[in-house]
């Protein structure tokens, strides 16, 4: 897993669901709720611009946001219970590994960032993207962080 890299992504518009609590809880509650947010997906299948699960997360030592959602173009009408808003262009630094093996990808990608003297982008969102395959155990998971502009000194 030795495949991290800088990346640019432009602006996202996702629609989805939250849940925020403890961290602790995490990644139990974080499970739940993609699962409870794929059980919801036809509500927005039409708007829909990519399969892949985004799930953009906030959190400190006590508590955390995480969120489940789906790329859309601006929807005029939002489903019951469902938040829309726009992730801005960000510079990332990214590891792709698979849903079995986060937790390693973390690592991985701190230790990367550590060695390339990247500095996380505190007042912004960190990103994980999902590609679902459902004929698949193991699927892919591109974990972004974001980074400021300047290396540390």
């Amino acid at each position: 897993m030795n495949n991290c890299a800088v990346v640019t992504k432009p602006a996202i518009n996702l629609v989805g669901i939250s849940y925020c609590g403890p961290y602790s809880t995490f990644p139990d509650e974080a499970i739940r709720l993609q699962s409870d947010f794929l059980s919801r997906r036809h509500e927005i299948n039409g708007e829909v611009l990519s399969t892949a699960m985004h799930s953009p997360y906030f959190g400190n030592e006590v508590f955390a946001t995480y969120w489940a959602c789906y790329e859309v173009a601006h929807m005029s009408t939002v489903p019951e219970g469902m938040v829309q808003f726009t992730i801005p262009e960000r510079t990332y630094a990214m590891v792709r590994c698979t849903n079995k093996r986060i937790g390693e990808g973390y690592e991985t990608l701190f230790a990367w960032m550590n060695d390339q003297r990247l500095v996380k982008r505190d007042n912004a969102v960190s990103l994980e993207i999902f590609y679902i395959d459902e004929h698949l155990e193991e699927e892919p998971v591109d974990l972004l962080i974001p980074i400021e502009d300047k290396l540390k000194e």
